[in-house]
C-alpha cells in the first residue's frame, strides 16, 4: 500500500483522490491547494498542507495548544501508571514507553490525552507548546486499525502499536507526544529526522540530541509543525504530574483542531473561549464500516 500511495499514476492518481475525497468528505476548502489534480501521489495529498492562518495557535503562554486535528477517544488522569483507553481497557505508561520505568516515572499521577485521527483529518502533527528535543523511540509493534470502537475491544491498542516517541524538555516539564502507527499507514515522519518507518526492522531504535541552545539540538515552537502521518493514526501525549490540567471543554469524543487550547498551566485561571465539539458516535460507526484502513480480522481478535 505504502508504494501506490506514493506512485505517480497521473489520471488514476487523481481519480483514486477525489473517490476518496467523495468517500470521506474531505474539506478540501481548507487545504492550501484545494485541486486534487495538483498532488502527483496519494501520499501528496494525505499530508496537505491547510490554508495559512486557518488554524491560529492559541497565544497565551500559560496555554498548551491542540497537536493535531481529530478528535479525543480518552483524556485525564495516569492514575497508578494507567491510562484509559477505552471503557474496560486500559494499559501502562511504562507499556507505551517501550517497557522503561526509567522513561514512565515522570508522568505518574499525570495527565495524558489520546487523539484519534480519521482519513478525512489533516495529519500533519504539530507542538502543543515550546520544546526542546531530548531522544526519540522507535518502537516496532502490530499495526491494529486504532479508530475509537477498535479501541474498545482490542486489549493494549496503543501499547502493542508501532509507534514513535518524541520526549521533550519543557517549561512545564518533561512531555512525551507519541505517534502510533496503524493499519497500512505508509510511514511515520518527523521533521527534524524524515522517514522513521518504514523499513520495519523489528528492533527498538533510540536516537539523543544535545540539550538546549548545543549544537545540534532540536528546539520547536508551539505550534510548530513537528512530524506526518502518511495513512493516519493516533497521537497520545503525556504531562508531568502537578504541571498542567486538561481544558474542562475537552471531553471524550471532541472533535479536536490545531491551536486551539488543550490544557492550561496550574499557575493560572483562564479561561479558554474555545469548546470543541463533540463527534456523533453514528458518524465514528460510519466511518469504521467504511475505512480501508480498518483490518477487521485484527479487529476481531
Amino acid at each position: 500500500m505504502g508504494k501506490l500511495a506514493q506512485a505517480e499514476a497521473g489520471g488514476l492518481t487523481t481519480a483514486v483522490i477525489r473517490r476518496f475525497i467523495q468517500r470521506y468528505q474531505v474539506n478540501m476548502a481548507e487545504a492550501a491547494n484545494p485541486d486534487p489534480a495538483a498532488y502527483k501521489t496519494f501520499n501528496a495529498f494525505f499530508t496537505r498542507a491547510l490554508k495559512a492562518g486557518l488554524r491560529p495557535v492559541v497565544d497565551d503562554p500559560l496555554l498548551l495548544a491542540l497537536p493535531v486535528d481529530g478528535c479525543v477517544s480518552q483524556l485525564g488522569d495516569i492514575s497508578q501508571g494507567r491510562i484509559v483507553q477505552a471503557k474496560g481497557h486500559d494499559f501502562s505508561a511504562r507499556e507505551l514507553l517501550g517497557g522503561d520505568a526509567k522513561l514512565a516515572a515522570p508522568f505518574q499521577g499525570g495527565k495524558f490525552a489520546t487523539i484519534y485521527l480519521s482519513p478525512k483529518d489533516y495529519h500533519r502533527i504539530h507542538m502543543p507548546l515550546d520544546g526542546v528535543l531530548e531522544s526519540m523511540i522507535y518502537i516496532p509493534g502490530d499495526l491494529f486499525s486504532v479508530n475509537p470502537l477498535t479501541a474498545e475491544h482490542v486489549p493494549n491498542l496503543f501499547a502493542r502499536n508501532e509507534r514513535v516517541i518524541c520526549l521533550f524538555d519543557t517549561e512545564f516539564g518533561p512531555m512525551a507526544q507519541i505517534l502510533v502507527g496503524a493499519t497500512i499507514v505508509g510511514s511515520i515522519e518527523t521533521t527534524w529526522a524524515g522517514t522513521i518507518t518504514p523499513p520495519r526492522e523489528g528492533v527498538i531504535k533510540r536516537w539523543t540530541w544535545p540539550e538546549g541552545e548545543s549544537e545540534g539540538s532540536v528546539a520547536l515552537l508551539k505550534g510548530q509543525e513537528m512530524g506526518r502521518f502518511k495513512l493516519g493514526s493516533t497521537v497520545i501525549n503525556l504531562f508531568a504530574p502537578g504541571k498542567v490540567n486538561l481544558v474542562e471543554q475537552l471531553q471524550d469524543l471532541s472533535v479536536t483542531k490545531i491551536g486551539q487550547p488543550m490544557a492550561i498551566s496550574t499557575e493560572t485561571f483562564v479561561t479558554p473561549e474555545a469548546e470543541p465539539a463533540p463527534l456523533a458516535k453514528e458518524e465514528i460507526e460510519a466511518e469504521h464500516d467504511a475505512s480501508p484502513l480498518v483490518d477487521d480480522k485484527k479487529d476481531e481478535s
